[in-house]
Order: C-alpha cells, then structure tokens, then sequence
C-alpha cells in the first residue's frame, strides 16, 4: 500500500493541533490557504497515491519547530556520544526545499518564519548593525510590494504604447513620425475636419503608400491585404516566441496564478524569462486583432515581477509562504495596471486569487495598485490623463424602470458565461484528445486567419477591441462622430441633434446596430476558440466587449421606445417631457459588467473594477443588479468559473474555497488503504539498517514513509520523507566516516544498544515529522475538507481508538468528491 496510509494515534493529532492553534496568530492560521497535492511529470500516479508531501516536514515538532534541520551519527554503545553534526547544528544542504510541481508546506513555512523573526528580535539590541538589520527586515516587505509596483506600472504603459502603435499599423503609417500611432500622427495636424477627424496627410493608409490612390476597390483589397498579412506576421511571431522561448507565457495565466498561490511549485512559470517574452508576445497577440485581451496577462506579467524581486530579500526568498504574499499584492498592481482601478485590484486579489490573505498583505497589496497606478498616470499611455481608454461621465441618472432592462443584461451575462465556459472547456478539451492539439502553430494562424478575413469588412470588429468599448460607452453629444450617434430631429432634421433631447434614429444609427448585430455574433464564436491558444490571451476584454455591444444593442432599443412611445405609464411617469431619459452608453456599462461576471463569477471586485474603470460611481446599484443576477443565472448552470473550469480541465491540483462539499460521508470511506489495497510499507524506528532502508526506498516510488514502534504495536513514531532519507545517507556517507550498509539506522532520541563490533549507527530523527494531524474515522468528510483549507495540509491521518487505519490526502478527496459529481475521478485528475 501507498506510504499515504500512515500510523497513528489520537495524541499527536490532538498535541499538534493544540500546538498550532495557541502558536499562531489570527494571520498565521491559514485561512484560506489551499494546499495541493504533488503532481509531476514523471510517475504522477505513484507520486500522488502514495503521499507525496506529508502535511509536515522534518525538523518541525510542533512547539518546538525550526528551520535548522540537522541530521547526526549517533555512535555505538560505547561511543554514543558523538553526534558530530549535532554539535555543529549544520542543515544538511537540499532539505526542507521543494521538487518542482511540488506542493508547500504551509505550516512548516509559517513555523520557519516565526523562528527567523524570534531571531531577529533576540538579537536586535545587541549592536546597531543588528538593530539595522531588523529594521532593513521589517521594511523588506514594503521594499519588495514597492519595487513590483514601479515594474508593473512600467511594463503596463510599455505594452499600451506598443500594442496601440502595432495595432494602427496594420491600416497604415505615420510619414511624419514613425512611432506614432494613427491618433497621435494626426494630433499635430491641421487639415483635419470634424467629420473626418482621423484622416490627415501625415497618416497613409498601405493602399496610399503601394498604389498612390486612397478610394476604389484596388485600395480596399490592398489594404484588406495588409491588415491580414500584419495580423498573421503578428500572431506567428508571438505563438514561436512562446513555444521556443518560455512555453508558459501562453495563455491567461490566472489559473496557473491562482494555482501557485494556493501552494504549488511551477519553477519557472514566474521566471525572468517568462516575463521578457510574455511582454513581448503580449503586444503581438493583441496587436494582431485575435479575440483576447491584455488584462488577464498583466496580472501575470507583475506577478513575475513580485516573484523576481522577492528573490532580492531573503525574508521572502527562502521562505514558500511569505513569497506568496508579495504575489497577492502584485495580482492587485496587475489589475491596477489592467484597468486603471487599485481598488478593485486589491479586491481582484483578495476575491478571486488568493487564498492566504492576512491583514498585512491587504495593506500591500493595496501600496503595490497605488504605486502601479501613479506610474501607470505618469506615463499616460492614452493621451487622456487617464488610467483607462475607455473613461466616462453620464449626465443623466438612471430611473428606477431600468432596473428591468438591467436585470435583463444580467441574465444575458449569465447565460453567455455558462454557454461560453461549456463552449470553450468543450473545445480545449478536444484540443488536448486530438492530433489538431499537437499543432499549435497551425491552429494560431487559422484562427488569426479567419479573425482577420472576417473583421475587416465590418469597422466594429476591425477596430481595436478596446477602441470599441470606449465607442460602446460613450454618450452621444456634439463632440462625437460616431454612427451611433447620427440622430437627427424629430421635425425635418434641420436641428442639430444635440440640441434635442428627444432623437429618432438615423440611417446611421439603425446601419450600426446591424453591423454590431454581426460584431456580437463574431465575437462570441471567435472568443470560445481564441481562449486557450498558444499565445498570451485575456478574457476580460473580450468578455465586455460582448456585453457592451449587446447592452448598447439594448439600449438604442428603449432609447427608440421612450421616444415613440412618450405616453406609456412607465415612460410619463419617469422621463420629462423635453429631457434625455435613456443613455444607451449606461447599457453598455451594465452589459459589459454583467457578461464579465458571468464568465468569472466575480462579483465585488467586477463592481469596484467597473465603476473605476468608468468613473459611473453613481450607477452602481445597476451595476449590482446585473452582476448578481448573472452570477445567479450562471451559478443554476454550474457554479465554477472559467479560470476554475481550466484548472479542473489542466488537472492542477486545487481545492477550490469556493466549492461546498455538501455530501454526508465519512473519513473512513474515502481513505486508503481498502481492503484490496496492498499493506503499508512502513520504517521501524530502530531496526532497520541502512540497506534495508535502501532497498524500502528503491523497492517503493511513494514519497514518505511512516516511522512506527515495531511491526508489532503499530504505534506512530512520525513520518519521514523519501528525498529527505536519501539526502541524509548520502550526506552522511560523504561527511562521516563508519556509516555502512550494515549500520543501524534509528529515529528515536537515543541510539539503541548495539554489539561492541557494531558499525557506527546513523541517527535520523532531525528529518522526522513527529505531529502528524490526525482524525477519527467516524469524521464528517465536510470537517476534513474543511480542514485541509484552513490548515493547510497536504495529508491526514485516519484511526480508531488510536490505531491507524489509513490516509486521506488531497488527491483523494479531489477524486471522492469527482466520485459525487458522477464524473471519473481519473478523467479530471493531472491531465
């Protein structure tokens, strides 16, 4: 039987709990803490069943714990004095770190960092330079959230410019300046008109430069040509610099941020050069017109920022747990960055990706937005002074009768983001089952293809996506040349629009919202097969792009109602006579919010997000309105959102907060071993030899072994972990002279009576895990779930009247409750 099923008796469990809970403080209880179960590439299963990572690891004993692990060689009975490693209180180099797709030991983590700081405080007034010391530890948080801020900030604007200036490059270039994009070339100019504001000498289209004429069908095709020959340079150049460079800046990467934030080890997933190329890439995928958006890999991009900095304090370097607080704060400077709201960046963390969020991290987290944010003002990558492109201001409030046509977009958020989560895990799915998956290159030019071949024609779906929303939801006024903007007077269309507050729609107005008819239908089809390429790709723009073309869609319609139709209760009772009631722009607000929150599911942070994004704060009870309703109406199709679906469909090992476990079973029917299970393969606490423990570990591929009295008694010891036992011999025979195949091998404080001619015996009992967490077996699964989220453990063992009968670990409950779901375990599990 797998090493998962450990020994154990009540005592232990009751003294290790105790232990942690009167040690801890309210941030270091682990509230949210979701540790995950070791996953790897080689021997998944056998690494996973057999308790690949104990829920403690060598050298922490409950009260007494440390980040020293020491291993020593106990001498004979004559000379079991000598313990030479003891007396040096040396670590043995490799122990206490982590494999790759490894899960952290959050308790030992937390344990280690208490002792670091009772360390520091011992010795602070001893001298200044200590006392410098502690102050330079102190301030190191701060330091390192600052830093990350600054890099965010920078990296944000760099890729607006860029992406801006490569996303008007497919139309055209700028004669005068060649850095700058379409608006910025005709800023200077002028010859520009009101109606025609975006065209000036300076700016050439392709068709202009190649064949001198600017109208005629040979001008359309030419340019039809270049738009598609630069969307389709861009997104080849972006998915082979993914795949030769850093594979993981594919991709959102919220899951995978999501992920790690829960406690698993992806090296390299956050590294330098995921950054560097996924800033590149980053630019190229959205400059080359595909369906996505920059806002979900901004979030990565400053998290690799948090990460490489934390590297420069070793208060966060070597410690697993404590990085991931400088994480939580850089996913908030990513969302501050991505949408100009350091508010809804911080709730953007503390809702949707992190699990672990103390009080402290709050008040970082929401340093590193707002330091984000000022770089990101100081830059002004859109010429607005402005954060985001798209800000607005509504001078007409909202009316209590459309809270119906609000809730309305509600449901039709909910019902996008169900249909679009099936749609899309459904495709990606198939993606990974099919030889079309082996060819990522070949499946981002096709789709970049057909994205470009079709957006063209319509100037909806041609233009930036962030351009359209910006379009989407501004008001109509004297300033705007838009389509959906061209009303005219009621009497003979003399009066200048603006000038009435009841409008007919033009000819413009009714060509727009067939045209935006198309957009939406494109762009629902193009975002379920773009989400999941090989490139850099966010959600969250494409996602209120959708909304924000249905709620102006919705809008003009009850605009046009209330204007034809003055006289109804609603309408006469609400909108005076002569005055603007409806502003279809708010729609497409509320839209946009609504069909984000179905996608996601979230709901404060999504409001906070919109209303800074928009500078609506007066519109935020309809913003409320439609968020909950589409999360209710996308929770009665499934309450897992889409960055929960990807982690499921990629099998990371996650345990989601979220997720209620409402089943009524016992520990005893989820643990191993059963009865057709093999026995346990477990280590005596003083009658092995180092062959025989040899030959137990290459024999076996489990993880961890637990350390009991005798075969006999079966009374738990503690546990020990496979790589940390192979270390220690190897570390020993290297160090010490007399350690043999035939030398005694024993985990108990004191070496046991040996023959005069006995070899020297080797002592491991610094790398013993000697408080295992413990349950009965009459224990509501729903308590152990609970447990496993709160405390952090990656095991828990099972007994009855203090003997061991098995194991839970997080694989199997992620499988028991697929088991519930009537979906195989297996299908979901480490893809």
């Amino acid at each position: 039987m797998e090493s998962e099923q450990l020994f154990s008796s009540s005592a232990p469990y009751r003294n290790s709990y105790n232990s942690i809970t009167s040690a801890s403080s309210d941030e270091e209880l682990l509230d949210g803490a979701g540790v995950v179960m070791d996953f790897h590439t080689t021997e998944d299963d056998n690494l996973l069943d057999g308790d690949a990572s104990p829920g403690r690891t060598p050298g922490w004993t409950g009260r007494n714990c440390g980040s020293n692990y020491v291993m020593s060689n106990g001498g004979n009975a004559a000379s079991s004095s000598t313990h030479l490693l003891d007396l040096l209180d040396e670590p043995i180099p490799g122990v206490g770190t982590y494999d790759d797709f490894h899960t952290i030991d959050w308790v030992r983590e937390k344990c280690k960092d208490r002792e670091r700081h009772r360390k520091i405080n011992s010795k602070k007034k001893e001298s200044a330079w200590e006392f410098t010391k502690s102050l330079y530890d102190a301030w190191s948080g701060w330091l390192v959230v600052t830093l990350t801020g600054l890099a965010s900030g920078a990296l944000a604007g760099l890729i607006d410019i860029a992406s801006d200036w490569m996303n008007d490059l497919k139309e055209g270039v700028c004669l005068s300046a060649m850095w700058f994009n379409h608006e910025q070339c005709c800023w200077g100019s002028n010859e520009t008109t009101f109606a025609e504001r975006d065209k000036c000498p300076q700016w050439k289209t392709w068709a202009e430069l190649i064949l001198g004429q600017a109208e005629g069908p040979g001008s359309y095709i030419m340019n039809y040509f270049m738009y598609t020959y630069w969307a389709l340079s861009f997104a080849f150049l972006a998915v082979c610099l993914v795949k030769v460079f850093a594979p993981y800046a594919c991709g959102s990467g919220i899951p995978e941020i999501k992920t790690i934030l829960s406690g698993f080890i992806i090296r390299g997933y956050l590294g330098k050069w995921t950054l560097m190329i996924k800033t590149i890439t980053l630019v190229l995928a959205v400059a080359s017109g595909l369906s996505l958006g920059k806002e979900g890999p901004l979030v990565h991009v400053a998290c690799c920022c948090g990460n490489i900095f934390s590297y420069l304090f070793p208060k966060y370097s070597k410690n697993e747990a404590k990085k991931r607080e400088v994480l939580s704060a850089a996913s908030a400077a990513g969302v501050s960055v991505a949408f100009g709201a350091p508010i809804g960046g911080v709730l953007f963390s503390l809702e949707e990706v992190s699990y672990y969020f103390p009080l402290k991290t709050l008040w970082r987290s929401f340093f590193a937005a707002l330091v984000a944010a000022f770089v990101l003002r100081s830059i002004n990558p859109f010429g607005n002074s402005r954060l985001v492109l798209f800000y607005v201001e509504y001078h007409t409030p909202w009316y209590l009768f459309e809270l119906f046509p609000f809730i309305l977009l509600g449901v039709f958020g909910g019902l996008w983001g169900a249909f679009f989560i099936r749609a899309n895990i459904a495709w990606c799915r198939r993606r990974k089952s099919t030889r079309f998956g082996k060819y990522p290159v070949l499946e981002v030019i096709v789709v970049a293809a057909i994205t470009a071949l079709v957006a063209f024609p319509n100037p909806y779906t041609r233009q930036n996506t962030s351009e359209l929303i910006k379009e989407l939801f501004t008001d109509c006024g004297p300033l705007e040349s838009s389509q959906l903007c061209q009303y005219h007077s009621q009497m003979n269309g003399s009066k200048a629009f603006w000038d009435a507050p009841e409008r007919p729609a033009g000819p413009g107005v009714y060509s727009a919202m067939w045209q935006l008819c198309l957009a939406l239908i494109f762009k629902i089809i193009m975002t379920i097969f773009t989400f999941g390429l090989k490139v850099p790709a966010g959600l969250f723009i494409p996602s209120m792009a959708i909304g924000a073309i249905a709620g102006r869609i919705v809008g003009i319609a009850v605009e046009q109602l209330a204007y034809y139709h003055h006289d109804w209760f609603l309408f006469k009772e609400w909108c005076e006579v002569g005055a603007d009631c409806i502003t279809p722009g708010l729609y497409a607000m509320v839209g946009a919010a609504a069909c984000l929150g179905g996608v996601t599911r979230m709901t404060v942070s999504l409001v906070v997000i919109v209303f800074e994004l928009t500078g609506g704060l007066e519109y935020i009870v309809p913003l409320m309105a439609a968020v909950m309703t589409s999360k209710w109406v996308g929770d009665a199709f499934g309450r897992e959102g889409i960055y929960e679906a990807h982690i499921r469909l990629n099998g990371y090992p996650f345990l989601d907060a979220k997720e209620e476990f409402t089943h009524t079973t016992l520990a005893s029917e989820v643990m191993r071993p059963r009865q057709s299970d093999p026995p346990l393969a477990v280590l005596t606490q003083d009658d092995l030899t180092v062959e025989d423990l040899q030959a137990i570990i290459n024999d076996t591929s489990y993880n961890g072994f637990p350390v009991i009295v005798s075969k006999e008694s079966q009374r738990l010891v503690g546990f020990a972990l496979r790589r940390d036992i192979t270390i220690a011999i190897e570390n020993a025979r290297r160090k010490q002279e007399g350690i043999m195949r035939n030398s005694r091998v024993y985990f108990t404080q004191h070496a046991p009576t040996l023959p005069a001619d006995s070899p020297r015996p080797l002592k491991l009992r610094s790398i013993l895990d000697m408080s295992p967490f413990t349950v009965t077996d009459h224990t509501p699964m729903e308590i152990v779930v609970d447990i496993f989220r709160k405390m952090g453990l990656r095991q828990c063992l099972v007994t009855h009247n203090g003997r061991l009968l098995g194991i839970i670990t997080k694989k199997d409950i992620l499988r028991h409750m697929a088991q519930m779901a009537n979906l195989d375990p297996e299908s979901i599990m480490f893809n």
